[in-house]
This record gives structure tokens, sequence and C-alpha cells, in this order.
């Protein structure tokens, strides 16, 4: 953990929080992905698994401030705060965007995963046979999960707290998706009108749950990373791959529900080129996503020179 950053430094880390926020909102894009790329993914599992019952004896023994400094929370505040920032900002735009737009933010986004796979296996040290396994298991798991049924929509308070809590684990897995878990879960509706109507009630289970699975996944996640750190990073890399799935930005929707007069898609499969020649975002889409791969390998080179 890095206790000396200066203001500068804790102002990009409100940046990145904003990305994971970003990322969080869309589903089929994990947060857990930009907190990799933008090289806070293991100092933010760490950061959350070092808050524990034990810190009550750390605060009455040392103080506020050890426990400030054991849990590196000016490092957490400024993530979090980034992340609250743009789900709260963000959250309506990316909604038109999505509803409006949908094959251009598809396509940036299919960009920047695609380049992310590269940049995660980039930081497997040696290639075993467990770890192409666990790779393969990886890629084949997180297409399974795209390929889901849709459940019906529930926001009832108790499983809202349940989705919050199975999502929260999925947004920092790389490749895996929190919001495209509540969609699967039917629970994504209820939580974006829930923060977009200021339902506080609503909002706080949701948080709840978020707060209790992260703390206790993420205990999990440490120790994988601490023992096992080829097999895992082999793992997350093939969530990356598989979710591409869901992201391709050429969709045709063949199952529905209407649900307050708004269309859910329930099942899609994915165009390809020969199926939408011609569509006039093309040139678009192809830039966007080309912009998006290129943002990975740009942010990479800015961070090795400083």
């Amino acid at each position: 953990m890095q206790n000396n950053r200066s203001t500068k430094d804790f102002a990009f880390l409100v940046l990145k929080g904003m990305g994971m926020g970003a990322a969080d909102v869309v589903p089929g894009v994990s947060g857990g992905t930009v907190a990799f790329i933008s090289g806070i993914y293991e100092e933010l599992i760490s950061s959350i698994n070092s808050i524990s019952p034990s810190l009550i004896h750390v605060w009455r023994k040392e103080g506020f401030a050890a426990v400030w400094k054991h849990i590196n929370g000016s490092f957490l505040i400024s993530v979090f705060g980034g992340i609250f920032i743009s789900i709260f900002s963000l959250a309506k735009a990316l909604s038109w965007l999505l509803e409006n737009h949908p094959v251009l933010v598809w396509s940036f986004f299919f960009g920047l995963v695609l380049a992310s796979v590269i940049f995660v296996g980039k930081e497997i040290k040696k290639w075993s046979f467990l770890s192409i396994a666990l790779f393969i298991a990886g890629a084949g798991v997180a297409f399974w999960i795209t390929i889901l049924p849709v459940s019906a929509e529930v926001d009832s308070l108790p499983y809202l707290f349940l989705s919050g809590a199975l999502a929260v684990c999925a947004m920092i897995l790389p490749g895996i998706s929190g919001s495209f878990i509540l969609v699967l879960l039917g629970s994504y509706k209820a939580v974006l009108d829930a923060v977009h109507e200021r339902k506080i009630a609503e909002v706080l289970t949701v948080g709840m749950g978020a707060v209790i699975g992260l703390l206790s996944f993420s205990r999990l996640l440490k120790w994988l990373f601490e023992h096992y750190r080829n097999s895992t990073l082999a793992l997350l890399t093939g969530f990356i791959l598989g979710s591409l799935n869901k992201i391709w930005p050429w969709k045709e929707v063949v199952e529905s529900r209407v649900i307050d007069d708004k269309v859910i898609p329930i099942r899609e499969i994915n165009l390809f080129p020969e199926q939408f020649d011609g569509d006039p975002q093309l040139l678009g889409a192809v830039l966007l996503g080309i912009l998006g791969f290129s943002l990975i390998f740009i942010l990479e080179r800015l961070a090795a020179k400083n």
C-alpha cells in the first residue's frame, strides 16, 4: 500500500474510480477490468481486505489515525468516491446512450475489453498446463453467464440486498459485470430506478448487501493472489475473454419482456459482418472500437513513463 501519495495522485485515483463506476453502470463491462488496467486492482483488494473487526482493537490502542493508515483510507475514499460520483452523475447519461446509440457504446467497450485480455494476460509470468486450463475454464464460465436467460424483475428489499451482495462480487472480478448479474437476477431496472429517483431505502439496502459481499469476497481474492498469482490471473483473463460475447455491438433481440412500459431484452443473438453490412453507424463503431482498444495501451505507456 502507498501512503506517500500527492494530491495529484489522489485526483487520479478519483478519476480511476469514476472509470470503474462508468463501467459498472453498463451491463456487460466490469469495473474490476478498469481497476486492473489502471493498476489499482491488487491494492484495492488488499485495502478492502484490511477492514475487519480487529480494527476496533487498533482504534482503542492506537487511535483513529492508525486505523485510517491500516485500511489505506485515503486510497479507498478516493476510489469509492470516484465510483459513486460516476454512478450518480453518469447513470442517466449512459442509460440514454445505451437506449439511443447502443452500437456505438458497445463498440467502444468491446475494444476496451478486448485490449484488456492482452493487458491482463501479459501479467502472467509463466504459462503452465494449470494456467491454460483455468484460462479456458474462466472463458467458458463467463461465456455461459452471458447466455443465461434474464429473470423476471424483482424489487423486494431482501432480494435487492442479495442482488447487491452478488453483483459486487462480480464487480471486482475482471470480466464479469456486476450490472449484468443484476440483469440476470432481474433487479437491474429496480436498482437503476432507485438511483435515478433517489429511493433511499432501496439504495441503502443494495449498498449494505454490496458492503457485506465485498468484505467477504475480497478475502478470498487476496488469498488467491498471495498463493496462486499466476493461476488467478489466468482465470481472470479467461473471464474477460468470455465476457466479450455479451458486449459484441451488433445484436438481434429474439425474446423480450415488457416491464413498466419498458422493453427488456431476454435473449439476444450476435450478428456477423454480412448481417450488419450497410449499418450507417459502422464507421463510427469501428473508430470507437479502435479508440477503446488503443486507450488501454496509451494508459499503459503513460503509467510506465510516470
